[in-house]
């Protein structure tokens, strides 16, 4: 249940902003024989990449860099229409026009980045915000001149609720409907003609070729006029993703927007959160519906979104490897729908997207690309591999340390204890050499860039895995299957080459990489260096792949938000990669 003092505290603050985006709460709400919407996202790829801010242009690319070879089935995008002018992120979430016009691009660089992904596999879903438009007057980012109930072209007083004052009790129906979240001018959803302005402006981003919406602030509509509006759509089958958080005691419960679409389901990224920080990692042995949430075929999932990392009501990039893990036992786990957010770095609320969401590349500028790291962007493949599959062989050590299959396609092992797990784990996977996709990219061949690990003709194998890290593997990422006079013993093995792990600690902006004086490090040209991962914060990683043998020098550069660099002190640093398997660097930046 959420602390009432909490949600008034955030009001208090939202009101101040006039931050455009509602804070709700959570539990239980599910109706006995709810009929199944588009719980999972049309299609076989059902993990959706949250580019928070990200301009239309950056998103364009990413699709077909990234998110297309990953696996991704969805993208979804920041409020696209033109909104009130500011630096702060939620000025996105206060619309004066439905034009294309915001911040992240015109309609030209829109369009361009849906066909973009569509010719990387990755529809695209918008965040769609239709319950209000803004708290205030002015000019918006498109050049409309706007007063609050006077949006000329689109809406006049007569189109929007007659409460005119703030929300302030969730235990009122029509107070909660009807009134104004946090001062911002309530749209009366009810009127046939509001609902055909909205239909319209969604039947437009169809037309350039949007798949699907999120719908923001869902909880401040009845379900009955969401419905409404999406009959009037061209595409009356495209995915919807609703924004209704649930309250203990509230009025409105998320279960009665099931018909049309998914609902947020909030509790299970709040539940992470106490799990991963608070309890044992053994309790998500049965984790989703049967804790009381909605069922699997009608929730969509995060660990974190926009709003949440923000108040803290769930884990963040902040909370280093403990993140990264929810978020590898979220992408194997078969409940929902899954979010991955990828934003950027904030050490306050307010602040907006560096460089108006243009993103020049991952881990600069605080951007934060969660959707790549390899933790993260390989269990998207694991999750498409698997997709259909229950859980079995689940292991737990009572505390911290679980591990389970996937039918006989996957497997997952996730250490969240502090020292490290030696352990034969029982999968039913076939026989085989399997990348670890914790560890190592799988090749076109079969290969792997990292550790593998041999299965044998039992289904076992041995693995060591250090204190905060996981892994995984799973039927797509696997390589030729030993002969019958193989040895059953299981064994790892790993490519030749170096594994940096230096300790670190950096502002917000700041990213670590190494340098050296192999092609591999960049030959010591920062602009090559080779990026670490702050999963495990303050512990920065990454890996590169050279041949046994080779003797070579490196150091660690720490790149700042305007591309300037400082170089870690002393001599440069010198290792050897040995005969076989990698050589490990345990360093401290000095």
């Amino acid at each position: 249940m959420e602390n009432p003092r909490r949600r008034r505290r955030l009001a208090r603050i939202l009101a101040a902003t006039t931050l455009a985006l509602g804070i709700g709460s959570f539990g239980v709400a599910q109706v006995a024989g709810s009929p199944d919407a588009f719980a999972a996202p049309p299609g076989e790829k059902d993990v959706t990449a949250v580019m928070f801010e990200w301009s239309f242009a950056s998103v364009a690319r990413e699709c077909a860099t990234t998110l297309g070879p990953l696996g991704y089935g969805f993208v979804q995008v920041s409020p696209p229409q033109e909104h009130i002018q500011g630096s702060q992120w939620w000025t996105s979430y206060q619309p004066v026009s439905y034009a294309i016009a915001g911040r992240l691009g015109n309609r030209a660089a829109f369009a361009n980045m849906v066909d973009a992904c569509h010719a990387a596999g990755v529809k695209v879903i918008v965040d769609t915000v239709i319950n209000h438009m803004s708290a205030g007057a002015g000019t918006g980012t498109g050049g409309t001149r706007y007063s609050k109930y006077h949006y000329p072209g689109v809406y006049s007083d007569a189109d929007f609720h007659s409460c005119r004052s703030p929300i302030n009790d969730y235990t009122n129906r029509g107070n909660v409907q009807d009134c104004e979240l946090v001062s911002l001018s309530d749209l009366n959803t009810g009127s046939d003609q509001v609902r055909n302005k909205i239909a319209g402006y969604m039947n437009d981003l169809t037309s350039l070729g949007v798949d699907g919406f999120r719908i923001d602030a869902a909880k401040h509509m009845s379900a009955a006029d969401l419905a409404a509006i999406k009959s009037k759509l061209s595409n009356t089958g495209a995915y919807w993703k609703q924004e209704a958080i649930h309250g203990a005691g509230e009025a409105v419960q998320p279960s009665e927007y099931t018909g049309s679409g998914d609902v947020q389901e909030f509790r299970f990224a709040r539940d992470l959160k106490r799990v991963f920080l608070n309890e044992n990692l053994a309790y998500l042995s049965n984790f989703g519906a049967s804790w009381g949430y909605l069922p699997s075929n009608q929730a969509a999932v995060f660990v974190d979104n926009h709003d949440t990392e923000r108040v803290g009501d769930t884990l963040s990039y902040k909370n280093g490897s403990a993140y990264a893990l929810a978020q590898v036992f979220t992408l194997a786990w078969p409940y929902g729908a899954p979010d991955v957010n990828s934003g950027y770095e904030f050490s306050s609320h307010d602040a907006g997207p560096p460089n108006n969401g243009t993103v020049t590349a991952c881990y600069a500028d605080g951007w934060k690309c969660q959707h790549a790291w390899r933790q993260v962007g390989n269990m998207v493949g694991f999750r498409n591999a698997v997709r259909g599959t229950a859980v079995t062989n689940w292991w737990s050590n009572g505390a911290d340390q679980i591990a389970f299959s996937r039918g006989n396609r996957g497997y997952v092992a996730i250490n969240h204890e502090g020292s490290s797990l030696t352990r034969t784990f029982q999968t039913s996977l076939p026989a085989g050499t399997y990348c670890d996709v914790q560890h190592g990219d799988p090749t076109g061949n079969g290969g792997c860039t990292g550790t593998t690990y041999a299965v044998n003709s039992s289904g076992q194998f041995t693995a060591t895995i250090a204190a905060g890290e996981a892994v995984a593997l799973h039927v797509g990422a696997r390589g030729v299957t030993p002969t019958a006079s193989a040895s059953p013993t299981p064994t790892s093995t790993a490519a030749a080459g170096a594994g940096f792990n230096v300790t670190a600690t950096t502002s917000p902006g700041q990213n670590i990489f190494v340098v050296g004086n192999q092609a591999a490090l960049g030959a010591w040209a920062p602009a090559g260096a080779v990026p670490l991962s702050a999963t495990g914060y303050p512990v920065w990683k990454g890996a590169i792949a050279l041949p046994a043998g080779t003797a070579f020098e490196y150091k660690y550069i720490r790149k700042n938000s305007d591309g300037s660099v400082t170089w870690e002190s002393g001599a440069n640093r010198t290792a050897t990669v040995p005969a076989g398997g990698q050589v490990t660097l345990n360093d401290t930046w000095r």
